[in-house]
């Protein structure tokens, strides 16, 4: 299965979907214009890879923001992860959130609350660094 890559921008996040590598990966800020039409490739890719899927899937979401749009399509794919898991495959969500970040803790939380699909928050430190 071919990998869907797309580059990150201000507005956009950058996504790995790469079967051959073995990475799942949505990461940066996702504040589209057309959440719709930004995600349905995702959607659409996930769909097809639910076909056959790799033995374990690991989807990481290092989200630092999103919109209430890109809200509502996130959880079209945690749906379709619930659908991987509910026909007996292995699916496991990581959601990365900077530790002093209460927001997208919370949304972890209501996440993990709405689906049925192991799920596993991880919280980091954002580094500062110090121009000289």
């Amino acid at each position: 299965m071919e990998a869907l890559i797309l580059k990150g921008s201000v507005d956009t996040p950058s996504i790995t979907l790469d079967v051959e590598n073995n990475i799942f990966e949505f990461s940066g800020r996702s504040l589209p214009e057309n959440a719709s039409e930004f995600y349905n490739p995702i959607l659409n890719w996930i769909e097809e890879y639910a076909q056959k899927p790799l033995a374990k899937t690991v989807f990481e979401f290092k989200l630092t923001y999103f919109n209430t749009a890109s809200s509502k399509l996130l959880l079209d794919i945690f749906t379709k992860l619930e659908e991987m898991t509910e026909a007996g495959k292995d699916v496991l969500i990581k959601w990365y959130y900077p530790e002093d970040d209460e927001d997208m803790d919370e949304a972890g939380d209501e996440y993990a609350d709405m689906i049925e699909v192991p799920f596993e928050k991880i919280s980091y430190v954002l580094q500062k660094f110090r121009v000289q």
